[in-house]
C-alpha cells in the first residue's frame, strides 16, 4: 500500500487543484493520499469528490504555522472538526498574518531596485487562501530576478534574507491542544530539516509535546537525510510517536517532491486512523471521515 500523508494544492502554495492532484496520485498508483494545504480546508471539498469518483482513499487534513521558542514550526494537522471554533478563529488570525505582511515584503524588494507589486503576486497566488512567501517567489521568477522558488527564499525571503517579514503564527503547544479538542491527531512536519532550528524540538523537546498531546513526527522527508531519519525513527519509537513519511508536494512550486516519493508505513497509517477514531470520540465532535473507494 502506498501512503503519502502531506500534499498542497494551489489553494495554499501548490501549482495544481486538488482534481489535478487526486488524478495525479492515481496515475503513480497511490493507494492513500492527505490533503494538507497551509492553514485552509479550502481543498476538502473537490478533493472528496474526485476522490469518490475516482477510487482513491482520502485523508482530509492541513499543514499549520505555528511557532515553538521563536522558530517556526509546522504542524500537520489530520482529520480535525473545521467547525470548531478555536480553529478556525487561529486559522483565520494566521491567514491575516499571511496577507498583511505582503505589503512589507514588496516594499523591501522595491527598495532594493526590484520592479515588483502586488499584482504580479496576485497573478501567481490564483484560488490561494492567502498570498504567501511562495507566490512572491512565483512573481520574482515570472520578472526575472530568480530562477526558482529555493533561489528566491535564499537571496530575498528567507528568515536571514533582505526582504524577509515575520508575521504571525500560532503557538504550538497551544495549537496541539486546539487540534486534539477539535478531534484530529497532530504530526510534527519535518522536524529535522536543515532550514529549521532543532533545538526545541530535540528528544527533550518532542517529549513535552507529547505529553501536550502530539501524536507523531514526519520522519521521512525528503528534508531528512538517511541518518536524520534514522535518529528521528528511533526518537519517535522511544515515545510511543507515529512515524510518518509524505512527499510535500507542491506541483511545480518544489522540485524533487514528487508525489509518493516518501511513503507512510501502513501500520503507521492505521495507528494514525485509530488515534483519529479515538480523538474523535473524545473530543464529542463530528470529524470528517476518510472519503474510501
Amino acid at each position: 500500500m502506498r501512503i503519502d500523508l502531506h500534499t498542497h494544492t494551489n489553494r495554499s502554495d501548490g501549482t495544481t487543484s486538488a482534481a489535478e492532484l487526486v488524478r495525479h496520485s492515481l496515475d503513480l498508483s497511490i493507494d492513500v493520499l492527505a490533503i494538507t494545504d497551509h492553514d485552509t480546508t479550502e481543498g476538502w471539498a473537490e478533493a472528496v469528490d474526485v476522490a469518490a469518483r475516482e477510487g482513491l482513499e482520502l485523508v482530509r487534513g492541513l499543514e499549520i504555522s505555528c511557532k515553538l521558542a521563536g522558530h517556526g514550526v509546522h504542524l500537520l494537522a489530520y482529520l480535525p472538526d473545521p467547525t470548531y471554533e478555536p480553529l478556525a478563529e487561529e486559522l483565520e488570525r494566521v491567514l491575516a498574518g499571511r496577507n498583511s505582511r505582503l505589503p512589507a515584503t514588496l516594499d523591501k524588494l522595491r527598495k532594493l531596485g526590484i520592479d515588483i507589486d502586488v499584482d504580479d503576486v496576485r497573478r501567481r497566488a490564483g484560488a490561494a487562501a492567502a498570498m504567501g512567501r511562495p507566490h512572491v517567489a512565483d512573481a520574482l521568477v515570472d520578472i526575472g530576478v530568480v530562477r526558482d522558488r529555493a533561489e528566491a527564499f535564499d537571496r530575498y525571503l528567507g528568515p536571514q534574507g533582505p526582504a524577509y517579514v515575520n508575521r504571525y503564527a500560532a503557538d504550538l503547544f497551544a495549537m496541539i491542544e486546539t487540534i486534539t479538542r477539535a478531534g484530529g491527531v497532530s504530526v510534527i512536519a519535518h522536524p529535522w530539516a536543515s532550514r529549521h532550528n532543532h533545538d526545541a524540538l530535540d528528544a527533550a523537546g518532542l517529549s513535552r509535546l507529547k505529553d501536550a498531546g502530539l501524536a507523531g513526527v514526519e520522519v521521512h522527508h525528503q528534508d531528512h537525510d538517511t541518518p536524520t531519519r534514522e535518529r528521528l525513527s528511533a526518537v519517535a519509537d522511544d515515545l510511543g510517536l507515529l512515524a510518518t513519511g509524505s512527499s510535500d508536494f507542491h506541483g511545480d512550486g518544489k522540485v524533487d517532491h514528487e508525489v509518493g516519493c516518501n511513503l507512510t508505513d501502513p501500520e503507521q497509517y492505521e495507528r494514525l486512523l485509530d488515534l483519529a477514531d479515538k480523538a474523535a470520540v473524545a473530543s464529542g465532535r463530528t470529524t470528517p471521515e476518510v472519503v474510501r473507494p
